[in-house]
């Protein structure tokens, strides 16, 4: 394992970058009246995970990484309330929702972890 030199190399960020491009994707066919409803919504709390691994790692001071982090873990939350909903909603398939499903709970755990190791 390399040192980590910027937020990029942080395996939490990548994945969750990965995650905001697979909910752009399967939000970019939902009806136009949510484009500003659910829709937007979705699209900020995905975004809001990697920028919150990034702001925080910018830091560069403990207790204000945590934070960060802990708001990221907070937004990934919400990114899985709100896929579950449009799924309900008939927005998407389960295929696309499961895999989604996927890359929350692995992303959570590399959240999760980051936060245990910097309280450590």
């Amino acid at each position: 394992m390399g040192k980590i030199q910027s937020f990029k190399d942080l395996i939490a960020w990548q994945k969750a970058f990965l995650l905001v491009k697979e909910i752009y994707r399967i939000t970019g066919n939902m009806p136009v009246e949510e484009r500003f409803g659910l829709m937007s919504q979705i699209r900020r709390s995905a975004v809001s995970i990697p920028s919150n691994i990034a702001e925080g790692y910018g830091r560069r001071r403990l207790k204000e990484y945590d934070r960060f982090l802990s708001i990221a873990l907070g937004s990934l939350n919400e990114l899985e309330t709100q896929l579950l909903l449009i799924h309900d909603l008939g927005y998407t398939s389960k295929q696309s929702t499961d895999e989604c499903l996927k890359m929350i709970e692995e992303t959570g755990r590399l959240l999760g972890g980051l936060i245990k190791k910097l309280n450590s």
